[in-house]
């Protein structure tokens, strides 16, 4: 048993009277401890319990980040004219609604915006449709990269993938205790706003809960992170909704964020979300998006795409973007760029078969 960690739940366990939050030190220790599995199972199931029960602070995820950023895999620095986006989905993936990410992805990464995502496999508590298996039902297989050839994915087609499992394997142990317990633990919110890319970053995640939006405030601030952008997104993706006005923070260099409201009505577009069914239909209504078919889930991915191509300042605002978009996928643009993706991603594969064997 460590002592150490044993003092640390202590403050987080002892309840609404006596309990304290932890400073970013003691948060980075435990989580370090956790990772590195120096807190017996007892400690680390009452920790994650515990905390997620007391609520974690945007200082103690902050604390979780240090820990991750010092023990967890960046992809390096690539060229780019605009900080390169990284995209937070929660890892326990999708039920009810369309995911429309890896389209999203694609569209920036075809007009030089790089992309970083990543995520696991299927996960606690949800269990929902991952997309690493999106990824993989389009064709694109990231499970099996190595982190030095998933770089070179990156550094070729300018989008990146960190899947944890390969990537990071310490955080798999946890995995289990998410399951036993059933619930969410603060590792769940902080993820969302963890960025495995080295260089200048622009962090996007997605948050269900209001309260959720100032603990990654202060997290990323005291991080010394100056542009994010935080979206109250489908099933707490970086998804936009269509069946509400989306609700949007923008960094900026004052400490206050900057709020945007977009209705889709506003834009053309119907005000409901594209049901997710079987992974089957879903990969078959991404494949018709991306030969420019019109459907519900094309109208989707031009209300994601129009958005963040003017977020990233390749467009000058949103009309603009949706008509980019639109140009984008119409045109065959953005088939021919995940044709590309594959094939660089198969090349790589074999190359790290035949190298294994």
């Amino acid at each position: 048993m460590s002592i150490l960690f044993r003092e640390l739940l202590k403050k987080v366990g002892s309840g609404n009277h006596t309990g304290e939050n932890l400073t970013r030190a003691e948060a980075a220790t435990a989580t370090k401890m956790m990772l590195l599995g120096e807190a017996t199972p007892a400690q680390i199931g009452a920790f994650l319990i515990a905390h997620r029960i007391k609520r974690p602070t945007g200082e103690e995820l902050a604390g979780m980040l240090d820990a991750f950023d010092e023990l967890g895999p960046k992809l390096q620095p690539v060229s780019s004219a605009s900080p390169v986006i990284v995209f937070g989905l929660p890892y326990d993936g999708r039920t009810r609604t369309a995911p429309i990410s890896p389209v999203t992805a694609l569209i920036l990464s075809a007009v030089g915006q790089p992309v970083v995502m990543h995520g696991s496999d299927r996960l606690p508590t949800k269990y929902g449709l991952p997309l690493i298996e999106i990824w993989q039902g389009l064709g694109v297989n990231w499970a099996t990269l190595p982190l030095e050839k998933t770089q070179e994915v990156f550094k070729q087609t300018g989008i990146g993938f960190v899947y944890t499992p390969q990537h990071f394997p310490l955080t798999n142990s946890i995995w289990e205790y998410r399951d036993q317990l059933g619930k969410r633990p603060p590792f769940a919110t902080m993820e969302l706003i963890w960025c495995p890319y080295a260089g200048d970053a622009h962090v996007i995640a997605g948050y269900v809960h209001p309260p959720t939006e100032a603990m990654f405030q202060i997290a990323l601030q005291m991080r010394g992170v100056t542009k994010f952008t935080l979206v109250k997104g489908l099933e707490g993706s970086c998804d936009l909704p269509r069946d509400r006005t989306a609700i949007i923070s923008l960094s900026h260099a004052s400490p206050d964020l900057e709020r945007v409201l977009l209705s889709p009505h506003d834009y053309g577009f119907t005000t409901k979300n594209v049901p997710l069914g079987s992974t089957e239909e879903l990969l078959t209504q991404i494949k018709d998006v991306l030969v420019g078919k019109s459907s519900e889930l094309q109208q989707t991915a031009l209300w994601n795409g129009g958005f963040y191509l003017w977020r990233s300042g390749i467009c000058a605002d949103m009309r603009s973007g949706i008509a980019q978009a639109e140009e984008l996928l119409t045109s065959g643009v953005i088939a021919i760029k995940l044709q590309e993706l594959i094939q660089v991603v198969n090349s790589l594969s074999e190359k790290t078969f035949q190298h294994t064997h």
